[in-house]
């Protein structure tokens, strides 16, 4: 699976579990991190743990391997590592304050409406 197929699958699980404000960044030749990175809030801790784990889910699913989950207990600020695609779902407060797509201003955003057609 190449990492656009990944940042598909990752797309649609995040908005099958309602992902709010959904977006992606093509972070090559900006990060060493990943090519990509997801960003969406959910609107509790509960939906923000049931975001992420659909993400890792359905990445599992397509064979894809999860490096790691970090900050799922807390349920605000949850990573999903696959490699070359991050997630990364916030609680919708944290969200506006870490205000992550500002930091990362300089990436293209991927247009990921067809993704989700």
């Amino acid at each position: 699976m190449n990492n656009k197929e990944l940042l598909k699958v990752a797309v649609q699980a995040a908005d099958g579990k309602n992902a709010q404000n959904l977006m992606a960044l093509d972070m090559k030749g900006i990060s060493i991190l990943a090519d990509y990175f997801i960003i969406g809030h959910g609107g509790s801790v509960k939906q923000v743990q049931a975001i992420a784990n659909e993400v890792k889910s359905m990445a599992e699913k397509a064979g894809a391997e999860v490096k790691r989950m970090e900050g799922y207990q807390e349920g605000r600020w949850v990573l999903v590592d696959l490699g070359d695609v991050v997630a990364h779902i916030f609680h919708e407060e944290d969200r506006l304050y870490y205000n992550i797509e500002k930091l990362w201003g300089e990436a293209d955003q991927v247009e990921i409406s067809q993704m989700l057609a």
